[in-house]
């Protein structure tokens, strides 16, 4: 496995930036009450931090200095209260946030997961499982203190911020302006490192989840990879992504540390030429020793809460390309949408291709031009090559994909015209891939019909064979099984989905390899068990072992973009032609 095969484009970039940024506060609005409530918390928190020096000030310069000892108690009364209230608001505050912030992430998440439900084949086809569980769980759980310190560090802080320099330019304008000289110096910085910063976190972000994308699918795929004695391989394949994650997060926090250190040298030079200017110019005299430390005081309250914005602006960087990714998948539609509200009336059965030319790719057509009509109840085996276009035909009548020309009809309306869950509904699918869900037995059967009854889903088992297997298990039908029916065997798990798909009931059946993984002996018993549910419905069945499709209406031999032959098993073997040569290859007999 390449180290190439888990990466990103490094250089597919977002640009809209402050889109990103006004999109994901907007969820802020959703808690309008409470932040609102957290406002004036912080608000009288504020006043009481601004407040604090000019108590200091009175007190040396009003209080201390003509002895009045009875003032100075009151003061440091009436301080001591504000600010035990003060300290129960921040706590208050912090508990409230926290609420809100989660609540936010889980608003996300949950409308993230939602959507990408509704997304088509095309979707996951393209993407890792990996790289969609990085979004929903890592770059999700990334905004968190993003979304809680807009409220309970931006806001505060800038008003801090303003508020403070209000002060000083009110009290001494030229011992303000030379305490905030340095600002410019400060915002050059924060521009310059915000440009090259961004871009390196939404490199660290693709390393991380290509990192995710490897991990998951080698943890799946552990079988293979112990099977084939490639463990070194994979390690080798580890070691490059880890280092790769590694490297970018070195250079991402590098260059983001560096704005504390610009912030540092503009307050320390701020400090120095407020001293400066408030002794060597203006003198002692037109300073009082008081002004001096509440100034002393308030410079520190001014570039403490730059720090603190300095570290929330680097927590935006670093966190808005998780967000820009959130919104990109939030932003993907769908290929397969309802262009109409109309509902699938109950379908007959009736299946027809007009002219039906599919791709993958844009490019090389799986199928060309291909045309037919199922008449309702007809049994339909699709046989043909790998890759020949059998499973595809079944996605199209599914509309897992749409075609790029001609139609398909289902009771004569172009499935285009009414909506996937109504068409789906009515439509039972097994596929190649036997997925079990973590559950119990019951439920996985009870997944191809949600309000099934106990007694319809041992019916729907009795009749693929498969109670026989489940009753000898120590809980039967309550079995808990692991994630992908782990501990049960290959042909097991194909009888529980097999068991699933005939519960539906479907008025169109699709069995995509339905008994490739069972034993002989147990696919003549699965028979019956078919017989009985392709009986008076529209059915198509894909197999290789063309024993299980003798009973078909009609046979389609696929390959080469379309329908090669067409008829019953005893037309085309008289024919001698591609199903001929199928069937004597699988009885191991030389064709003549």
């Amino acid at each position: 496995m390449s180290v190439n095969s888990y990466k990103e484009d490094e250089h597919s970039i977002g640009t809209g930036k402050w889109n990103t940024l006004k999109r994901l506060f907007s969820y802020l609005l959703l808690y309008k009450k409470k932040i609102a409530f957290v406002l004036i918390i912080m608000g009288f928190c504020v006043s009481v931090s601004l407040l604090n020096p000019l108590f200091m000030e009175y007190a040396i310069d009003d209080d201390i200095a003509s002895g009045n000892m009875i003032g100075l108690m009151q003061l440091i009364l009436v301080a001591v209260i504000l600010n035990l209230v003060m300290i129960a608001g921040i706590r208050l505050r912090m508990y409230l946030m926290a609420d809100i912030t989660n609540s936010i992430l889980v608003t996300i998440r949950q409308e993230l997961y939602t959507h990408i439900q509704t997304l088509d084949f095309n979707f996951f086809d393209s993407r890792p499982t990996g790289k969609i569980l990085s979004r929903i769980i890592g770059d999700i759980n990334s905004l968190k203190d993003v979304l809680g310190n807009f409220v309970t560090t931006m806001i505060p802080d800038l008003i801090t911020v303003i508020a403070v320099a209000g002060i000083m330019l009110i009290k001494n304008p030229p011992l303000a302006l030379a305490a905030l000289c340095s600002l410019p110096l400060m915002a050059f910085g924060m521009w310059l490192i915000q440009t090259v910063s961004h871009k390196r976190w939404q490199i660290f972000r693709k390393k991380a989840s290509n990192l995710n994308a490897f991990i998951h699918e080698d943890i799946s795929g552990i079988r293979v990879i112990q099977s084939f004695t490639a463990e070194q391989e994979t390690a080798q394949t580890f070691r490059e992504l880890v280092k790769e994650h590694r490297h970018s997060f070195i250079r991402a926090c590098r260059i983001n540390d560096s704005l504390g250190s610009i912030i540092d040298f503009s307050w320390g030079l701020g400090v120095a030429t407020m001293y400066f200017i408030g002794i060597r110019i203006l003198g002692t005299d037109q300073v009082s020793l008081g002004t001096f430390i509440a100034f002393g005081t308030y410079i520190g309250m001014f570039w403490s809460p730059i720090m603190n914005l300095s570290n929330f602006y680097n927590q935006i960087i670093t966190n808005l390309a998780a967000a820009e990714r959130i919104f990109e998948v939030l932003d993907t539609r769908s290929e397969i949408t309802d262009e109409k509200d109309a509902v699938m009336p109950p379908m007959k059965g009736d299946v027809t291709f007009q002219d039906v030319c599919f791709s993958y790719d844009g490019m090389v057509n799986v199928l060309q031009d291909v045309s037919f009509h199922i008449s309702p109840g007809e049994t339909i085996a699709l046989v043909g090559p790998t890759g020949a276009g059998k499973t595809t035909i079944v996605n199209l009548i599914s509309r897992f994909y749409d075609v790029q020309k001609g139609a398909v009809l289902v009771d004569g309306i172009n499935i285009r015209d009414v909506t996937t869950y109504s068409l789906r509904s009515q439509m039972g699918i097994m596929t190649q891939d036997n997925f079990l869900f973590t559950g119990t037995i019951r439920d996985n059967i009870r997944y191809g019909k949600l309000d099934a009854t106990d007694e319809e889903i041992i019916a729907a088992a009795k009749a693929v064979h498969a109670h026989e297997f489940i009753i000898k298990l120590e809980k039967g039908y309550d079995t808990e099984l692991k994630e992908r029916g782990g501990g049960l065997s290959v042909g097991q798990k194909q009888l529980l989905a097999f068991a699933r798909t005939m519960i539906s009931d479907p008025s169109i059946l699709i069995l995509d390899e339905a008994t490739s993984s069972i034993d002989t002996n147990t696919e003549l018993l699965v028979q019956e068990g078919i017989e009985v549910l392709l009986k008076d419905r529209t059915s198509f069945v894909i197999a290789h072992r063309l024993s299980t499709i003798q009973k078909a209406d009609r046979i389609f031999v696929i390959d080469q973009g379309g329908i090669l032959e067409e008829g019953n098993v005893h037309e085309l073997l008289e024919k001698k032609g591609a199903y001929y040569r199928l069937h004597m290859a699988q009885m191991a007999l030389p064709v003549s």
